[in-house]
Formats: structure tokens, C-alpha cells, sequence
């Protein structure tokens, strides 16, 4: 199982148990209270001072960070979109940065990323 796939998982999860802050705001909140249990960020993201601002609170609350390539895939992990009737997501919004709260339970996408963490440092 791939990192991504593992994250992917993951933040479903921390979805249905309300544990994501989506966006600047709820995810600055988040970090600086520190109760942050990983940060997700869009390398995509065209504003410099947005991406500073969250490298710099993970790094000075020490909380891990994960960088994935594109907005839309991460908007649509978060559940920023609306579901056809086929279950396919339409109209996905651009999603820049997440913050994991509360994991929700014990999963092996979440052990997967445990170990991806400890491994980094």
C-alpha cells in the first residue's frame, strides 16, 4: 500500500468522525492549539505565504506534514465535492491545505502512515 493510498484512506476516516479541518483558517486554528495529528498540504498552491505559514506552524509544533501534487484529488478526498448517482464526484473544489484532528480508529492506513512519519525523520 502506497503512502498516498494510505492517506487517502485515512482521511476518509477522519471525515466520517469529524476530525479534518479544511482550509487556512480551520487548519491555522488547528496547528497553533496543537491539536493537529498530521498536516496535509498541495504542492499546487500558488500562494508563497500560504505554504509558509503552514510549514512553518508544523514545524514549530512538530507535527508531520505530507505534501501531495494536486488540489482537486485532495478536495475530493476531504469531501469537498458533491456525488452523481453513480457515486462519482462532480463539482470538486480545489483543496489547499488539511489538518487531521482526530483519527476516528485503529487502521492499517493509518499504521502505513505511523511508519511513513518515523521513517522521515
Amino acid at each position: 500500500m502506497s503512502v498516498l493510498d494510505a492517506l487517502k484512506g485515512v482521511l476518509r476516516v477522519s471525515l466520517i468522525h469529524d476530525g479534518l479541518a479544511r482550509g487556512l483558517r480551520e487548519a491555522a486554528k488547528a496547528l497553533d492549539r496543537r491539536e493537529a495529528h498530521m498536516c496535509v498540504l498541495n504542492e499546487g498552491c500558488e500562494e508563497e505565504a500560504y505554504k509558509k505559514l503552514v510549514v512553518a506552524l508544523c514545524s514549530e509544533h512538530k507535527i508531520p506534514l505530507i505534501k501531495v501534487p494536486d488540489g482537486k484529488m485532495l478536495g475530493e478526498w476531504v469531501g469537498l465535492c458533491t456525488l452523481d448517482r453513480e457515486g462519482n464526484a462532480r463539482k470538486v473544489v480545489n483543496c489547499s491545505c488539511v489538518v487531521v484532528k482526530d483519527w476516528g480508529e485503529e487502521s492499517q492506513e493509518r499504521s502505513v502512515l505511523l511508519n511513513y512519519f518515523q521513517t522521515e525523520q
